[in-house]
């Protein structure tokens, strides 16, 4: 244990308000709300290939994630540790078992793939110094260690460079999207069935099991957004920078409202996180594109 703290000491040697505020500013790009936002960004009106890679690698990372994280159940680092102070405004944050890191895996998962995307060198080596610095501020915050975040970086590289040549190769095939939909799909579905397994036995609390089955909804979500608008929709991202603005916004704020709609109306209960998780990003990848595709076909006529 002493060499496993050993680096999260350093740091907390170094800790001072000035690194407190951009370490804090750095670990926000790992959540959920910006990673999400970009992809929405990106689907509604700049690529919407390059949305999917990122989507897939995100929920597809994340979904594996989850697994290793009640798989072996490794407790933040100042409960390992109880002389070890964490920086208090980021323990809120910190929730569920500490490994792999969460924040890092969707950082990685975004920028790698970005990296992978962009032509130009300097570009490619931003993006890669971000979610390096996404890994470095949950280390300095105190809320994962090393291997934590190394794992994390790992995993969410593994499956975007996977993923590369796949959608490189993919067509607009029923067939083919629709593989790629059951893979997901089914991937949610094991994720649930291992949670809720691991809750029943008391293995992990429900806490733990409902961080599982919020991200096992999304990808459900995912997986029939992906076949509904590859397949059937295929909405255009053409517009006037007037309109490619205005659908941002409403498309956001929508977004927004629906994600607190849902939690009031339908509560936290495990079946309530994957149906409004489920819906959410139903919601993103389908039913805003559906009616932007009409709004657009009326507006042409």
């Amino acid at each position: 244990m002493v060499s496993r703290m050993d680096f999260l000491y350093f740091l907390e040697g170094i800790r001072n308000p000035v690194l407190d505020v951009f370490f804090q500013f750095c670990t926000y790009l790992g959540q959920e709300i910006p990673v999400l936002a970009v992809i929405c960004v990106l689907f509604w009106c700049v690529n919407k290939t390059l949305a999917y890679q990122i989507g897939l690698s995100f929920f597809g990372s994340g979904l594996l994630l989850q697994n290793l994280k009640i798989t072996f159940r490794i407790d933040r680092p100042w409960v390992l540790d109880p002389d070890f102070e964490p920086v208090a405004s980021a323990v809120p944050a910190a929730t569920g078992y500490s490994f792999p890191s969460g924040h890092t895996q969707s950082a990685t998962a975004l920028f790698s793939t970005l990296a992978l995307y962009v032509k130009r060198k300097g570009l490619k080596i931003v993006f890669t110094v971000c979610f390096l610095l996404v890994g470095l501020s949950r280390m300095y915050l105190g809320v994962h260690t090393p291997k934590d975040v190394c794992v994390a970086i790992l995993l969410a590289l593994a499956v975007t460079l996977i993923l590369n040549p796949v959608m490189k190769r993919l067509t607009d095939s029923k067939i083919q999207n629709g593989v790629v939909s059951l893979i997901l799909a089914a991937l949610s579905a094991a994720t649930i069935f291992y949670a809720c397994f691991l809750l029943n036995q008391g293995t992990i609390e429900e806490s733990y099991a409902l961080d599982c089955c919020k991200a096992a909804g999304a990808g459900f979500g995912f997986a029939l957004g992906w076949f509904l608008e590859r397949c059937y929709i295929q909405f255009s991202i053409e517009g006037s920078l007037r309109f490619q603005v205005g659908k941002t916004v409403v498309g956001l704020a929508v977004t927004l409202c629906l994600k607190l709609l849902f939690k009031a109306v339908l509560g936290s209960s495990i079946p309530a996180e994957i149906l409004q998780n489920a819906l959410l990003v139903l919601w993103i990848l389908a039913a805003y594109p559906f009616l932007l595709k009409r709004y657009q076909t009326t507006r042409g006529k």
